[in-house]
């Protein structure tokens, strides 16, 4: 496995979500600070941005995953910012780490689905943390030994409906499930902030960006979105990262470290903050956290089921083919029906391991449509 160079400015970036989200985000920082970075290439869904570039890729074109394989592990690129949803994101990933390239990470996916494969190829200080709440970590600790740490605390603001009356989700609509309280953030990430299962992706991600076992990660309620995560040491102190909601932030840092920029968004003025709440997750109302655990405990594919599952139903939400309360229901059923010894590959595969992953993410899949299928039946 090739080791990640040493920084060279300007800084070459391939930015696969180039449309999106943290994509736009990602284009506005790095037009700021043209000195610091150029953009070598872009994959991006149905449209473009409107900028040239030396790739410039849209992903249903016929040949998209060679030319981003080309783009990713060019010698003029530098760092891949990885920010398109679901697990498409890990075929490139894997390319580019094994180019020796460093990676921004903000697609959740594919450390869920594919941690310990892409953490065992990462050289040294390759994978950066884009998620503001790893970000945070990440922050927290710089310069810490790994022995003093003694957990994580991921922070979650609850999600659009964390105030929403009583616990059936069968009136939830689109509508509501997409309206974040303090972040702008693409559809289904928006939607799993509502169901909550972004924390549980997010333990999962934390569990191998830093190396610590599961029931050292917590999640607690923050609905201000001021404190991004924290961590708890054996001492007994604290550390946290504090910021206004802005995903600039986090994506800077992950672009430019070891350096921070100057400006990247404005200073947090404490004073008018106001009260800071935290308050702990009710595991009944989102029971999403624990689903999540308990796939991750199961290891092998069951966290490739977990998040494919998940893809799939909250497609078919925001397609208005489900409802917001039949998600959770679907995931389970797919982890319930997983049998691991139907996911081993045939003799003689290359990389088993991998192909028992995409193979337990193709049975998720399937189960969901089926599952699908019969409920409009």
């Amino acid at each position: 496995m090739s080791v990640a160079h040493a920084p060279r400015w300007p800084l070459g970036v391939a930015l696969l979500g180039a449309t999106g989200s943290i994509g736009s985000q990602a284009l506005d920082v790095i037009d700021r600070f043209p000195d610091r970075f150029r953009v070598v290439g872009l994959l991006s869904g149905r449209r473009l941005p409107n900028r040239t570039a030396r790739y410039t890729v849209r992903a249903s074109d016929p040949d998209a995953g060679a030319r981003v394989r080309e783009m990713v592990t060019d010698p003029e690129c530098d760092l891949v910012l990885v920010a398109v949803p679901g697990a498409c994101a890990l075929e490139p990933t894997l390319a580019a780490l094994d180019a020796g390239k460093r990676l921004a990470i903000a697609t959740k996916e594919v450390l869920v689905m594919a941690g310990e494969v892409v953490m065992r190829r990462a050289g040294p200080g390759a994978i950066r943390p884009v998620d503001s709440e790893h970000s945070a970590i990440w922050q927290c600790l710089w310069g810490e030994a790994p022995e003093s740490v003694a957990r994580l605390i991921l922070t979650a603001t609850g999600g659009p409906l964390l105030r929403h009356p009583g616990r059936d989700w069968r009136t939830v609509t689109v509508e509501q499930a997409l309206r974040h309280p303090t972040w702008s953030m693409g559809p289904k990430v928006t939607v799993d902030s509502a169901t909550l299962m972004n924390k549980g992706l997010e333990m999962i991600e934390a569990h191998h960006l830093f190396g610590l076992p599961l029931d050292r990660i917590e999640v607690v309620i923050h609905p201000q979105s001021v404190i991004h995560s924290m961590v708890q040491f054996v001492d007994g102190a604290a550390k946290a990262q504090l910021s206004h909601p802005d995903m600039r932030l986090p994506i800077a840092l992950a672009l430019s470290y070891p350096e921070r920029l100057p400006g990247v968004v404005p200073p947090t003025e404490f004073a008018r903050v106001g009260e800071l709440e935290l308050e702990p997750l009710d595991r009944e109302r989102f029971p999403s956290v624990d689903l999540a655990r308990e796939a991750a405990r199961r290891g092998g594919g069951y966290p490739a089921v977990l998040n494919a599952a998940n893809e799939e139903a909250v497609a078919a939400f925001l397609e208005r083919r489900s409802g917001f309360a039949d998600i959770l229901p679907l995931v389970r059923s797919a982890l319930d029906g997983f049998r691991p010894e139907r996911a081993d590959p045939p003799p003689g595969v290359a990389e088993p391991e991998l192909a028992a992953i995409l193979a337990a993410d193709a049975y998720a899949r399937q189960h969901v449509r089926e599952r699908l299928g019969k409920v409009e039946e």
